[in-house]
């Protein structure tokens, strides 16, 4: 789990809508950028000015298929000639 602040209202009303919609997330902090669910959004009540706690449940990469997709069997958009 990657935990970080941030004081970003706009930021944070997308993690919580992505937290609600169950949709995976991207955050970029410096060089490293991270893809997965968050968990939870927590704000800190006492700082000034306003900040939260956001913890990102990293999830796998997605796998490049081995075998490239063979092409359609069928062409439904191509005139065929039908004299």
């Amino acid at each position: 789990m990657i935990t970080f602040e941030t004081s970003d209202e706009k930021e944070v009303q997308r993690f919580r809508i992505a937290q609600l919609n169950g949709r995976p997330t991207t955050v970029k902090s410096g060089e490293r950028t991270v893809t997965g669910h968050v968990r939870s959004v927590l704000e800190r009540k006492s700082s000034v000015p306003q900040c939260w706690t956001v913890t990102i449940v990293p999830s796998a990469p997605k796998s490049m298929p081995a075998i490239p997709r063979s092409t359609p069997r069928f062409s439904s958009f191509v005139e065929e000639d039908f004299y």
